[in-house]
């Protein structure tokens, strides 16, 4: 199961009998997943890219999850007691899919993307999994977020992009990448900079990426610290890591991305 994934060094890990149920009841859910990631690619500008709202990565992912039937979905749960409302709870997902096929029980898959959250997100999402999964409304819950070898590859490819595109300045950053580092960061950039400790590459990867991908936003090894500990169990879970093989310095890629969001914003 999802074998072009594995061999592109996708991680990904089954809980509950997630496998057995994808398998035989939901192989759609597979194929669809297995289509929306195979040919993810993030330039490196977006990596680096500030700005507000959801990450262009993100956008582009639910797209694709959206052209195949992947929707957001709002989940309200209402209780009675002899025909007097006791409870309401309501539960939204990111992407939800109904499925056909001849079996009883629930047909529905729910996913959600948590590429650079902070690392309580995965506490919502697993738990409302498990709430979901336990009134009968959902199957199996996806989570798909960057894997322990990208997150582990961050500072290189900042490093990277800092010595390719030449960044010796706060104002090579904004005219490369629009980025302005806050007082804060360019206090301890200076300070690294300082004496000569280090370049200015490399003191700023190293404030970046610490504030930007740090230990404490959603990655593999946070994810994983929570299934360990049965958070969501027993919700069926499909757990996805994205590879570092994402992450592309190709400028045509850049522009592509760019020109596929323009389009998205025209809709």
């Amino acid at each position: 199961m999802l074998d072009l994934l594995k061999e592109r060094g996708f991680e990904v890990r089954f809980e509950s009998h997630a496998a057995a149920i994808l398998e035989r009841h939901f192989p759609q859910a597979l194929t669809d997943i297995q289509q929306a990631l195979a040919d993810v690619q993030i330039p490196i500008t977006e990596i680096i890219a500030s700005g507000g709202g959801e990450h262009p990565a993100t956008q582009r992912l639910r797209h694709a999850l959206k052209e195949l039937g992947w929707s957001k979905y709002h989940y309200e749960i209402k209780k009675t007691i002899n025909g007097v409302p006791r409870e309401s709870v309501s539960h939204e997902v990111d992407h939800r899919k109904v499925f056909e096929g001849n079996f009883e029980g629930n047909k529905e898959v729910a996913l959600e993307i948590e590429w650079n959250n902070k690392d309580p997100f995965f506490d919502r999402d697993l738990e409302n999994f498990k709430r979901l999964h336990g009134e009968g409304a959902i199957s199996v819950g996806v989570i798909v977020t960057r894997g322990s070898a990208l997150h582990n590859s961050m500072r290189d490819f900042v490093s990277r992009f800092a010595e390719e595109y030449n960044i010796r300045s706060f104002e090579d950053l904004l005219a490369t990448a629009d980025l302005e580092p806050t007082r804060r960061q360019r206090k301890a950039v200076n300070k690294k900079v300082e004496g000569g400790k280090k370049s200015f590459g490399a003191a700023w990867t190293e404030v970046f990426v610490s504030d930007k991908y740090g230990e404490a936003t959603t990655h593999w090894r946070k994810l994983m610290d929570r299934v360990t500990r049965g958070v969501g169990n027993p919700c069926p879970l499909l757990l996805i890591g994205l590879p570092p093989g994402v992450v592309t310095f190709n400028r045509a890629a850049v522009a592509a991305a760019g020109t596929i969001e323009a389009a998205e914003e025209e809709v």
